[in-house]
């Protein structure tokens, strides 16, 4: 299975709660955008709809982003 890149998702993420913010304002701008951008994240998580995508999305990210560790400063 291929993978995206963990910046291509992350901006994926970004964009989408971006969208999923400005939705509200009724533009048919955003809303054509934010179902493009959905589309894209199921494309590109291999998911069929937007909340498998997001969760999909995060996850790989959660895998593929070596997570950061706070070091105390002494």
């Amino acid at each position: 299975m291929l993978v995206a890149h963990p910046e291509v998702l992350e901006e994926l993420l970004r964009r989408y709660d971006e969208l999923k913010a400005e939705r509200g304002k009724g533009a048919g701008e955003v809303i054509r955008r934010l179902e493009d951008v959905s589309y894209t994240l199921c494309v590109t998580t291999g998911t069929r709809d937007i909340a498998s995508a997001l969760v999909a999305a995060r996850e790989q990210l959660h895998r593929l982003v070596p997570q950061k560790t706070s070091t105390a400063l002494s």
